[in-house]
């Protein structure tokens, strides 16, 4: 079965930065529009990011930006989100996901999707 993996989640104290990364072994992410998702206990699913194929554009939900970057490697097989001065409220369990399309609403569809990696911000 297709997935795609998550890594780089942990503890961060406030104001900390963590990198995460989406990688697949069985398809390229080259071509491909990816996102980034976050859950949190009892709230609904949220699209954080996403990056578009061409690299051209790129979707930050209003509570990230100017605090996360999403990017995307030379080689085309891994898509990072680089967080910065974290918040309590950046908990969450964060999924990537490869997308239909990443437009300036956010991101469209869902698939592949990983297992997650959990982000904790907390003193």
């Amino acid at each position: 079965q297709v997935q795609l993996v998550e890594s780089g989640g942990g503890l961060v104290q406030p104001g900390g930065s963590l990198k995460l990364s989406c990688t697949a072994s069985e398809f390229s992410l080259k071509n491909r529009a990816i996102g980034w998702f976050r859950q949190a206990p009892g709230k609904e699913r949220e699209g954080v990011s996403c990056i578009n194929s061409s690299d051209s554009m790129r979707y930050y939900t209003n509570s990230v930006k100017g605090r996360f970057t999403i990017s995307r490697d030379n080689a085309k097989t891994t898509v990072y989100l680089q967080m910065n001065s974290l918040k309590p409220e950046d908990t969450a369990v964060y999924y990537c996901a490869a997308v239909a399309a990443c437009f300036v609403t956010g991101p469209v569809g869902g698939s592949y999707w990983g297992q997650g990696t959990q982000v904790t911000v907390s003193s």
